[in-house]
């Protein structure tokens, strides 16, 4: 259903005919770790994202799974030894 209280006119899972189900009856503003995010989503009461009612749970273990704006750095890859992959290799 559409939403009704705070990101008027936009498709919310949480708002039923009664009232948004959210707990707390409304989606929480972003926190600071959020700006940047291209999933921020501007209305006339704040900021909010399109994707979490509660931005500030997606943060609390860690970075957000679907944040924009933070780069994940591929882990470098262990060096070998050669002398010990070949003795692996012979066996």
């Amino acid at each position: 259903m559409l939403c009704e209280t705070i990101k008027e006119g936009v498709d919310c899972f949480f708002m039923k005919k009664d009232g948004c189900q959210f707990p707390g009856g409304a989606c929480h503003q972003i926190i600071d770790v959020c700006i940047g995010c291209n999933r921020v989503q501007e209305f006339p009461t704040g900021k909010y994202c399109s994707s979490f009612p509660d931005p500030a749970i997606k943060w609390k273990n860690g970075n957000c799974n679907m944040a924009t704006h933070i780069k994940i750095e591929a882990k470098a890859e262990q060096k070998i030894n050669p002398i010990k992959a070949s003795k692996r290799g012979s066996h």
